[in-house]
């Protein structure tokens, strides 16, 4: 027996409250559809990017400023020393440091490589670039270099990658101060869910073509400019920040095989070539903290003595070695 033998009426289920109607025009335009929609609770609207070439006037009294190269790179594989070059684009822009906002026209380069070998299929597939693009094509080194010696600050998302390519290809930016948008910002802490460039552009209700270069460093630029998390400050605030302290590369030599787990859900990297788990550390005080840790967790009571090296951001994302720092444990 059940309660519809007594003709009671079954209970409704339970529905969302409702979300007051929103009036449509008669006739809408598409810009008028997107801001009717993002009234309604259960629209979210996203917004093709577009690239700004002029930030306009200086946001707020005359003061300190750096000049930020923002630069992003198509290649035909992710080896820098087997890989080639096929797309680089750059974009010089000032930034005022007291408010973290750029400024002015921005200068822009981009150009196409032919690496005299054939672009790699996946590469065509990520990339869109292809052989016929490339063909006889070459970056013009002086333009390069004269965009990258009025800057004061090189900023890539993935430096690591970037950096050791453009090196290898033009020297001016061996001796620059580098920063990386994807390791010198916590997009975790600030509430982002991940920290590829086209999720950070999606949380601020932008999208884009990705893996082109040019637009891969617009779409940086613009995620850069805005506040990060509930924070004052921006991204290229926080980079210029980051740029101006030592940081550390710690590996943990001589770990045991079974901490590997350990090491990798803490944020550890395994470097194959020197088969060893690492960690980028920004100050000395994180680096203290993670000794410490690496004791208690990984070596316990074994004798331990971690590689350490501090390095400036004219080392950092480079394939150079920092200056060696004598730790044990």
């Amino acid at each position: 027996m059940t309660q519809f033998s007594f003709e009671f009426d079954p209970p409704k289920p339970t529905e969302p409250p409702a979300t007051a109607p929103v009036a449509a025009p008669a006739s809408l335009d598409l810009e008028q559809m997107a801001r009717l929609l993002e009234q309604h609770a259960d629209y979210r609207v996203l917004r093709r990017l577009v690239p700004c070439m002029d930030f306009g006037p200086h946001p707020g009294q005359p003061g300190a400023v750096q000049r930020v190269l923002v630069l992003d790179t198509e290649t035909t594989g992710l080896s820098h020393p087997a890989d080639k070059i096929i797309e680089l684009a750059l974009l010089l822009v000032q930034v005022d440091t007291s408010t973290g906002l750029p400024f002015g026209a921005v200068d822009v380069f981009e150009g196409f490589e032919d690496p005299g070998m054939p672009i790699p299929k996946v590469a065509q597939e990520v990339t869109g670039i292809s052989d016929e693009m490339v063909k006889g094509q070459r970056l013009d080194d002086e333009q390069v270099a004269a965009l990258v010696s009025k800057a004061d600050l090189i900023v890539a998302h993935n430096a690591g990658f970037d950096r050791p390519f453009v090196e290898a290809r033009f020297p001016c930016f061996v001796a620059k101060s580098w920063a990386c948008s994807f390791m010198d910002i916590d997009w975790k802490a600030a509430g982002s869910g991940s920290s590829k460039l086209s999720a950070l552009a999606n949380d601020q209700s932008w999208f884009y073509d990705a893996h082109r270069a040019q637009m891969d460093c617009h779409a940086l630029l613009q995620v850069l400019r805005q506040p990060v998390g509930p924070s004052a400050t921006t991204g290229l605030s926080q980079l210029i920040a980051a740029a101006a302290q030592p940081s550390f590369k710690l590996r943990a030599t001589g770990s045991p095989f079974e901490s590997k787990d350990q090491l990798k859900a803490r944020g550890y990297r395994w470097d194959a070539d020197a088969r060893v788990w690492y960690c980028t550390l920004a100050s000395q005080t994180l680096l203290d903290a993670e000794l410490d840790w690496l004791k208690a967790e990984v070596y316990g009571r074994r004798s331990a003595r971690p590689d350490v090296e501090a390095m400036d951001s004219t080392i950092r994302y480079s394939t150079r070695p920092g200056h060696s720092v004598e730790m044990g444990l």
